[in-house]
């Protein structure tokens, strides 16, 4: 089956939003207000950890472990 150009340039509009989508949804996750406590295992989430990621829900150990699951499971964050 041959594609015309009008094909392509649809194909790459919808990657482009698409890529547009997950920025601003990347974006509007790390605007939200984050806990003072982890999500994961109760602890208090360290201050400098809160000033550079004020969305942080988990405790630095925990997101590690998450990073690891969405890797391990190809999940995205």
């Amino acid at each position: 089956m041959k594609l015309g150009k009008a094909a392509f340039e649809l194909a790459d509009l919808r990657a482009e939003q698409e890529r547009e989508a997950g920025i601003l949804a990347a974006r509007s996750k790390l605007a939200g207000t984050g806990s003072i406590e982890c999500v994961e295992c109760g602890t208090p989430i360290d201050v400098a950890r809160r000033i550079a990621l004020p969305s942080a829900s988990r405790c630095v150990d925990c997101a590690r472990c998450e990073e690891h699951r969405n890797r391990l499971f190809g999940r995205a964050g």
